[in-house]
């Protein structure tokens, strides 16, 4: 199905495992419309002119909320940046009352991260504006499983038969979800690589193959994202120690030697260098941690924009 014959319908982006291939590539082919807009001399686009988005964060960002941010103004929409330390939530004001307000002020666009899972889906059907899901929880991080897999495409042509290892924290990781995602949808043979602490519960019942041991598989696979682990997220340390963790699972210089030597090596970020990947790997020849930022500016545009697009053809 081409992009001509593709009508985006969906005023919300909750997550990637209700979208399909046809709705993912047609975001892949929106972006790339986009993507040119970076070079040009005006970077704006009137696309969102007289809209309202706002920054709904009750977790720390600086990736994901400030490439939000650029996305909403290159569309020449205004931005509201929510901050949860300077609002009434520290009153007892509940998260649909704060949503509910913000909604009475004229906004058209909610992108929120929370840290309970659901709350996106909760306030798409709750109010009117579109919620565009910025991460929630466990369950899911869209925008960033479409960046990876956007990233992965722009330089491979295409996923469909590649190997690509998700590296380190699965458990905590609603990143991994996401990718799981987006990545099977258009091909991609995904394994889930850690200790088994760090695994899901119902890991069977994603669509990966999963390993106990990185030296086992680095040579096999095209691409491979390390994680972070998310210690704030956890209870209890699941391993006896850093050092051990990063001797088993990091990404060092002697591991890349067994690598294929057209591997790409992703991150999503914070990076904690040292622990899950050397700096010489992160910054090194086979990385594009840092086209996953600029190709994710490119891909929340074209969310915000088809969102917005597909509440406006509903009203009508």
């Amino acid at each position: 199905m081409s992009s001509k014959e593709f009508t985006w319908n969906r005023k919300h982006l909750i997550g990637l495992r209700e979208l399909s291939r046809e709705e993912i590539e047609y975001i892949f082919d929106t972006a790339q419309g986009f993507e040119q807009m970076s070079t040009r001399s005006v970077k704006k686009a009137p696309t969102l002119r007289g809209k309202v988005v706002v920054n709904l964060f009750f977790e720390d960002s600086t990736r994901t909320r400030n490439s939000f941010t650029l996305a909403a103004n290159r569309l020449s929409a205004d931005v509201i940046e929510f901050t949860q330390k300077s609002s009434s939530v520290n009153k007892g004001e509940t998260l649909l009352d704060t949503a509910k307000n913000l909604e009475a002020m004229g906004i058209d666009i909610v992108v929120i991260r929370h840290s309970a899972g659901g709350a996106p889906k909760f306030l798409s059907r709750n109010i009117n504006a579109c919620v565009v899901n910025a991460g929630d929880g466990f369950c899911e991080h869209p925008t960033q499983g479409l960046l990876d897999t956007f990233t992965i495409r722009k330089i491979k042509g295409s996923l469909e038969g590649l190997k690509i290892a998700i590296v380190g924290d699965i458990a905590h990781s609603r990143v991994a979800r996401s990718d799981i995602y987006a990545m099977t949808k258009l091909g991609a043979e995904v394994i889930l690589v850690g200790p088994p602490t760090l695994m899901p519960a119902k890991i069977n019942q994603l669509p990966v193959q999963v390993s106990y041991s990185l030296d086992s598989v680095i040579g096999q696979v095209d691409v491979i994202n390390m994680l972070r682990i998310q210690f704030e997220r956890m209870g209890a340390n699941p391993f006896p120690s850093i050092k051990e963790y990063s001797h088993y699972f990091g990404l060092t210089v002697e591991r890349m030697k067994k690598a294929k030597k057209d591997i790409l090596v992703m991150h999503p970020g914070p990076i904690n260098r040292g622990v899950e990947i050397e700096s010489e790997v992160a910054d090194g020849a086979n990385s594009v941690i840092l086209q996953q930022v600029t190709n994710g500016l490119a891909v929340r545009m074209a969310v915000l924009f088809l969102v917005n697009q597909a509440a406006m053809t509903k009203e009508t």
